[in-house]
C-alpha cells in the first residue's frame, strides 16, 4: 500500500462511516507522511490532520484502527 491508497482509504471511510464529502474530509486529513522504515518500524507514516477538533477527533479515533491494519506504506 502507498501513501496516496492509505489517504485514499481513509478518506473513504471517513465518508461511509461518517458522511460529509470527500474534499472536506481531504482537507481535514491533510497528508500522509511516510517516515523511514529502519527507523519507525512499528509505524511508518503519519497525518498532519488540519479539520476541526471534532474532525480532528474523528480522524485520530480511525487512524488507530487503520494503524493496526497498515502499519508500513510506502512512498508514492
Amino acid at each position: 500500500m502507498t501513501a496516496t491508497d492509505l489517504e485514499q482509504l481513509l478518506i473513504a471511510r471517513l465518508v461511509r462511516e461518517e458522511g460529509g464529502t470527500s474534499q472536506t474530509w481531504q482537507r481535514a486529513l491533510g497528508k500522509v507522511i511516510v517516515r523511514d522504515a529502519a527507523t519507525h518500524p512499528h509505524c511508518n507514516w503519519d497525518v498532519r490532520l488540519n479539520g476541526t477538533d471534532a474532525q480532528r477527533a474523528t480522524i485520530e479515533q480511525l487512524l488507530d484502527d487503520v494503524r493496526l491494519e497498515h502499519s508500513i506504506v510506502a512512498a508514492d
